[in-house]
């Protein structure tokens, strides 16, 4: 990614996480019953509770992609409120199911859910059990403790022998090992992968020095920089893809999906919620099914 084009998204983003108002985003923002696509559900489709969409989001405290509002118990965010329009859209009531990142492959598979809505980015390899229907451009980032001397991170070489943060299964984990093969090729020493499952823990890992860098979403790793300054942001990750509704492969439901989103797309539905969340620099202006994914 080229170095201007990477210091215009950070810019993008860190303004849009200072502009979040945690209290006004726990109203639900509602989409319009749209004819179009409840027309693309599949006929006799078998809904996990019949009339209800039923949407795996993140147990994680992960602003702005999901969180717990005010009460302690509604979850709220941008993946919850896109949920909300996919439901509304679809002429379902929505039941949301807090789950853990390791949890959505089997139980998208078990039929547990209708949908998973865990900031799933489109793999070639996820592609062959489920399908997908983008929402959001995906970007990863490094980030450090804002006192931290790494300035910047943009290969290899800039994590050998440090202790990186990473989700196990996700797109960064593979990128990390990637990494870590071209160094110890180069005879540099490898990143040590840190497996962590919450959010605070990782907060506490950066802070305490237990851990030198945080890889994941980059609209989290702003989020916290801008919000809390204890944290800065200092590289993207090297490849680029789509975040996407994950349903079963070949249920069919994906067309209804892809035909929500566009619908909320062409209201202006699905604008304000990514506004509301500082996500608005990673918008689509179509939702595509199973575009090309990463490859490793």
């Amino acid at each position: 990614m080229k170095q201007g084009l990477w210091a215009l998204l950070l810019v993008s983003t860190l303004s849009g996480a200072q502009g979040i108002d945690l209290k006004a985003n726990e109203t639900p923002l509602h989409g319009q019953r749209d004819e179009a696509a409840i027309a693309r559900i599949p006929p006799n489709f078998a809904f996990v509770e019949p009339g209800t969409l039923t949407v795996a989001i993140s147990a994680l405290n992960s602003p702005p992609l999901a969180l717990l509002a005010s009460d302690n118990r509604t979850r709220i965010g941008s993946d919850p409120d896109i949920a909300r329009l996919l439901a509304d859209s679809l002429g379902l009531k929505l039941k949301l199911v807090p789950t853990a990142w390791e949890d959505w492959p089997l139980g998208i598979s078990a039929g547990r859910y209708d949908v998973a809505l865990v900031n799933i980015a489109v793999t070639e390899q996820r592609k062959e059990k489920y399908d997908f229907a983008t929402y959001r451009v995906d970007s990863l980032a490094f980030s450090v403790k804002s006192t931290s001397p790494i300035e910047a991170v943009r290969g290899p070489e800039d994590l050998s022998g440090r202790k990186v943060i990473v989700g196990s299964g996700t797109n960064q984990e593979k990128i990390l090992l990637g990494w870590n093969t071209e160094n110890e090729r180069a005879g540099r020493k490898p990143a040590l992968p840190v497996y962590l499952t919450d959010d605070a823990s990782g907060n506490l890992y950066i802070q305490s020095g237990r851990a030198d860098v945080f890889f994941g979403p980059q609209s989290v790793a702003s989020y916290k920089a801008a919000l809390t300054g204890k944290t800065k942001v200092v590289g993207l990750g090297p490849k680029k893809a789509y975040v996407a509704t994950t349903t079963k492969k070949g249920n069919g439901l994906v067309e209804a999906l892809k035909a929500a989103l566009d619908g909320a797309i062409a209201r202006g539905e699905y604008q304000k919620v990514l506004a509301r969340w500082g996500e608005a620099g990673e918008a689509v202006t179509t939702s595509q099914i199973n575009p090309p994914g990463i490859t490793y």
